[in-house]
């Protein structure tokens, strides 16, 4: 039966099937050390596979006197820990997207919040008959018509007041987000 090293040596020399050998040979404690490391199998078997193959993509550089095995866990080693900062960078850039996400939101409300005060101060300097318009459509959903009625008032006037409340309002929403 031939050695470690001569079937390392016939990978060296561009051996496939000595490459399966030694692939089948270290796969499964390749893959009990890899997943202790990264705690994910699938992850684990990815990881196996890439060492392999860039093995085999370097096969010419491999020197049979020295010690295969400390080379193939190094290589495993390595990628795991590669892996692991990986995730611990993409969990710290997911913890700052996240902390902005809240910033920005926080910031979106306190605007909205202050463009609704600005609206609610410019609405208490409407003069009274043009606040009650405003107020009978938009908080209790009258129609014009029904306005009309209330007010004892035509139609038209409700439009009219209603355009000259908006802008009115326009006017002073501008105004006051210009400081």
């Amino acid at each position: 039966m031939e050695t470690l090293n001569g079937t390392i040596q016939k990978v060296a020399k561009g051996d496939s099937k000595a490459f399966t050998k030694i692939y089948d040979y270290y796969r499964e404690p390749g893959l009990r050390f890899i997943t202790s490391i990264v705690k994910d199998n699938e992850e684990a078997e990815n990881m196996l596979q890439e060492v392999f193959i860039k093995i085999w993509h370097r096969r010419d550089q491999i020197n049979p006197e020295l010690n295969f095995n400390a080379y193939l866990y190094t290589c495993l080693k390595n990628m795991a820990f590669d892996h692991l900062k990986k995730i611990d960078k993409n969990q710290q850039m997911l913890a700052q997207y996240l902390i902005k996400v809240k910033e920005n939101h926080e910031t979106a409300v306190d605007v909205e919040e202050i463009k609704i005060d600005m609206l609610l101060s410019a609405m208490s300097t409407l003069p009274k008959k043009r606040k009650r318009i405003l107020q009978l459509i938009l908080e209790e959903g009258k129609s014009y018509q029904e306005i009309a009625e209330i007010m004892r008032i035509s139609k038209n006037t409700v439009k009219n007041q209603l355009v000259k409340a908006k802008q009115y309002l326009r006017l002073n929403m501008d105004i006051s987000s210009a400081y």
